[in-house]
């Protein structure tokens, strides 16, 4: 690749981290570029997964400042950068690997914070924002200023709010707040991508 185009190629990796609510290193030895492309569909439009280069890839993460990719960015690496729930991208990243044990995740970046493969596997085990959102909502009937409120909220701050609002709602509505009490803050196709083909080719290995 040209001096030039790395450039740009680390130019669109840095905005892609400082633009996205988290990301999620994986890697995906093994799979075909029909397999890439069911990933990318099931992922939907609020994630851009993306085949990346290790070594552009370190440096758009240090301008970025990402660190906890650093020493995982080993084989060949692909990232979903997440821009919508990153419950509901967990889940298809959670869910694609059990149908298709080639795919590894490796860790994340949520918000700011580094993620382990376990904290992962644990942020897709909680319900989406949207469930959260309609139980508070049905236990707020006598607030309505309050839900519509928390509905505009991002989820980070949504978080804040039912903690805040814990004290308010009654005994029957526990399950609620245990299930955001461990949220983390919330978290298309354009870079590195492999080439389509005609044939089940496996996904080339990143040199």
């Amino acid at each position: 690749m040209a001096r030039p185009d790395k450039a740009a190629a680390v130019a669109e990796l840095t905005d892609e981290f400082r633009s996205s609510n988290g990301a999620v290193l994986t890697e995906y030895r093994g799979l075909t570029v029909s397999q890439l492309r069911q990933l990318r569909t099931a992922l939907g439009d609020d994630v851009n997964y993306a085949v990346v280069k290790n070594t552009l890839t370190k440096i758009a993460a240090k301008d970025a400042g990402v660190e906890s990719f650093d020493s995982l960015l080993e084989g060949p690496s692909a990232i979903a950068f997440i821009k919508g729930d990153p419950v509901v991208a967990a889940k298809g990243l959670r869910d694609f690997a059990k149908a298709n044990p080639l795919l590894v995740i490796k860790g994340g970046v949520l918000d700011g914070k580094a993620l382990g493969t376990d904290e992962i596997t644990k942020l897709a085990d909680l319900e989406s924002r949207e469930v959260l959102l309609a139980k508070l909502a049905g236990a707020m009937k006598a607030a309505p200023q309050q839900a519509v409120s928390l509905f505009a909220a991002p989820l980070s701050q949504a978080a804040r709010l039912f903690a805040a609002l814990q004290e308010k709602l009654p005994a029957a509505d526990a399950p609620v707040q245990d299930a955001v009490a461990d949220e983390a803050p919330a978290v298309q196709d354009t870079v590195e991508a492999p080439a389509e083909a005609s044939t089940e080719e496996a996904a080339p290995a990143d040199s």
